[in-house]
């Protein structure tokens, strides 16, 4: 798997002796257990890939995505958000986002596309979220610095990490390996982030800090 133990270490969180039986000092490459020192995984569909693919690199800052939501989820939850629910549908959406990325359409069965396909309704859902949201808050008139309470500021971060995780995407999704609904997916989460950012600190009464030009 895309795992970094995937068949390395033993029962009890050990690593495995090197099975071409390298005992003392030698090259450093000698003494890496197998998995590492070959540099591949598999994707769902069971083809081996060099772990620097683009669709590893998807996944990873697709997982890197739901790690800072759920940050902002936890300082969310602290000030007592109700859209707290909101975010922890999303991280289970990007699971799913990731179960797509991981079954490349050029080597998918019918059965792996059944298990992993990607609908337009999340799409929907979340810009009736934004909807909702951008209705209840002031005009936009100047350019927001990530910031507003450590809510706002933490979701301005995941909003930027989901920006880098839909230009990870979208070469896939135009080379015909991912649905075109997970980009667009992505490409709504990160307004709907944006918006959430500007509310949670609304709802704090914080101040949302706006870019000055320096003095020359």
């Amino acid at each position: 798997g895309s795992g970094g133990g995937g068949g390395t270490e033993g029962a009890r969180g050990r690593a495995r002796p090197d099975p071409r039986g390298s005992a003392g000092p030698g090259p450093a490459s000698e003494r890496l257990p197998r998995a590492f020192s070959k540099g591949f995984s598999s994707t769902f569909t069971g083809e081996r890939r060099p772990k620097g693919d683009r669709i590893f690199e998807a996944l990873g800052a697709t997982d890197e995505l739901s790690s800072a939501i759920g940050l902002a989820g936890e300082f969310s939850s602290e000030k007592g958000h109700t859209f707290v629910e909101q975010l922890h549908k999303v991280q289970c959406m990007l699971q799913d986002v990731g179960s797509n990325i991981a079954t490349p359409l050029s080597s998918a069965r019918e059965a792996h596309l059944k298990r992993t396909s990607f609908s337009e309704k999340p799409v929907l859902e979340l810009e009736q979220w934004i909807d909702s949201y951008s209705e209840q808050l002031p005009p936009l008139r100047a350019f927001i610095l990530p910031s507003g309470g450590k809510s706002s500021a933490a979701l301005h971060f995941s909003r930027a990490v989901c920006r880098r995780a839909e230009r990870c995407v979208v070469p896939l999704v135009q080379a015909g390996e991912a649905d075109p609904n997970v980009a667009k997916y992505l490409n709504r989460l990160s307004d709907y982030l944006f918006v959430l950012a500007r509310y949670a600190a609304m709802k704090e009464g914080k101040e949302e800090k706006i870019y000055v030009k320096p003095e020359p």
